[in-house]
């Protein structure tokens, strides 16, 4: 990591890119047009992946959407599915589980690993500022252990799943990974499920600028003017990056790193080096490695922040490696 702290393009406008609009009441408007997918929940329907919303605290106004391969239903197998537990993308600011192109994405996973996906929408920021999110993330997965829904309940295997997530979605899952890790003890049968955490292109960040994040300053895909932005939206107030929600490597790491490895959790992490969060992905496996943890990193060449969802190629390849995982 590098020591310099030179401030991003003070030429770009991040809220220009993000198309949002700060107000004075410290929430934003979102300007941009996020297209949506409908759930599909008819057995009668012809989609190759059933999909459905259930409320999950409707105070928060959140919820989970389930994906159902139809071929479960088809083929009355007496077979259960792994279950992935999916956070999207957004830099903690926008996008929602309804996103078409999240939604796109858990159907393709459906289909193309057998896996059921329970895709939690939580509260954004930086109404809801962090660690609203990762409270979310918790009573999603303290309902799957508890809910009587006859998808999860009939069609999904509890003791094979996976929390995963991409970019902010991934982060939600790492610190959702450690939560649930320090009440292991008291979690029940919870912690005899979770096999592992699938961390896609996650999103960290930190005090000082890495070379990755030096060398990418004005990265068109993801410059570091808006990730700068979007952590001063979703850190607490009066906290900076080294908070532990932004950079999981201050002071050594998180000793709950060591009840992950002594739960015999492995982790999947991923990126590419034209993504200017790369350094920070490479030093995550760094420190889940000296902490002992089962860490299996593929970094590609090239590429961009999000490029499994743009390149056809990757993302194909990138759920074959999520295939060998689980």
């Amino acid at each position: 990591m590098s020591s310099q702290t030179a401030p991003s393009n003070p030429t770009v406008d991040p809220y220009q890119i993000l198309q949002i609009a700060l107000n004075a009441d410290g929430t934003i408007t979102r300007h941009r047009e996020i297209p949506n997918t409908p759930p599909t929940p008819d057995p009668s329907h012809s989609t190759p992946v059933l999909s459905k919303d259930i409320p999950l605290n409707q105070s928060n106004n959140t919820w989970v959407r389930i994906f159902l391969p139809r071929e479960v239903l088809d083929h009355n197998s007496s077979t259960k599915l792994p279950l992935i537990v999916y956070f999207h993308g957004g830099g903690f600011i926008l996008f929602s589980a309804a996103s078409s192109i999240f939604h796109d994405f858990c159907v393709n996973m459906a289909i193309d690993l057998h896996v059921i996906i329970v895709s939690v929408e939580y509260r954004l920021t930086p109404e809801h500022r962090l660690p609203a999110a990762y409270d979310d993330a918790m009573e999603a997965l303290h309902w799957i252990k508890t809910t009587p829904d006859g998808w999860l309940r009939d069609y999904a295997d509890l003791s094979n799943m996976f929390i995963m997530g991409v970019s902010a979605g991934g982060n939600i899952a790492y610190h959702a990974g450690l939560r649930v890790a320090v009440e292991a003890d008291h979690l029940g049968p919870l912690k005899l499920i979770i096999r592992g955490l699938i961390l896609q292109q996650p999103f960290f960040g930190g005090t000082k600028r890495s070379e990755s994040e030096l060398g990418l300053v004005n990265d068109p895909t993801l410059p570091l003017c808006v990730t700068d932005l979007t952590w001063e939206l979703s850190l607490p107030i009066g906290v900076d990056c080294d908070h532990e929600y932004c950079n999981p490597t201050v002071g050594g790491g998180s000793k709950l790193l060591e009840k992950i490895k002594l739960l015999g959790w492995k982790v999947l992490l991923t990126g590419c080096d034209g993504d200017q969060l790369f350094d920070r992905q490479v030093g995550l496996m760094k420190l889940l490695e000296e902490h002992g943890v089962h860490v299996v990193g593929h970094f590609g060449v090239g590429g961009c922040h999000g490029v499994d969802f743009h390149d056809s190629s990757r993302g194909k390849a990138f759920l074959e490696q999520v295939k060998n995982f689980i």
